[in-house]
């Protein structure tokens, strides 16, 4: 079964209905480059409405170690997940899991990026171009993905309910990412959209 992430969320209620309607996980952007951006405390909100079995992924581009911390210890995430030039290394000092996104705007060159983070969870492939900001709405060539990768492999970019049945069918991932392709303006959740998308996901797993 395709696991199912729902990125960039700003509201409690938009939260709760992902989790309603069958998410893995919601992301919470804390990077100021994102317009998507929330608040320590309406991301205290939002965790702490979450129902069980629903992880909390925490995202950062490029930030200070202190706001890392910070959000960790006020937030508690389940994850950390880092869209940035950050190392293995460094992403690996808080000791969380985490996820390393690889920017997958240049193609095959951006391949050889996704054996560089071995203390990673897992790799999330997304569309938009190096030193870029997540939730571009941009995909790529799902069919780059390896069929034997080393870590589970998480797909995003430019994903919605029209397309993410075929990428799901192409690529087999671990899992999916969402944020554009699920709302009516950034960070606002569209009911239906979300509703739509996670049954496409569900068909092409059934099929």
């Amino acid at each position: 079964m395709t696991r199912i992430k729902c990125c960039g969320m700003t509201r409690v209620g938009d939260a709760l209905l992902a989790a309603r309607l069958g998410a893995d996980a919601i992301g919470l952007v804390f990077t100021a480059r994102s317009r998507r951006q929330v608040t320590l405390a309406r991301a205290r909100e939002i965790v702490a409405a979450l129902p069980p079995f629903v992880a909390s992924v925490a995202l950062f581009m490029d930030d200070e170690p202190g706001l890392v911390r910070q959000v960790l210890d006020e937030v508690r995430p389940t994850l950390l997940q880092f869209h940035g030039n950050e190392s293995d290394a460094w992403c690996a000092q808080f000791g969380r899991p985490f996820l390393k996104a690889i920017a997958m705007g240049e193609g095959v060159a951006a391949l050889p990026w996704l054996r560089e983070y071995p203390q990673a969870a897992g790799v999330l492939l997304d569309g938009h171009a190096a030193s870029e900001a997540g939730g571009s709405g941009r995909t790529f060539d799902w069919s780059l993905l390896p069929r034997d990768p080393v870590q589970p492999l998480v797909l995003a970019g430019g994903l919605h309910a029209g397309n993410v049945g075929e990428a799901v069918r192409t690529a087999r991932p671990w899992a999916v990412d969402v944020a554009s392709g699920v709302e009516s303006a950034p960070g606002i959740k569209d009911p239906a959209r979300l509703a739509a998308f996670i049954r496409a996901v569900r068909a092409a797993d059934a099929a």
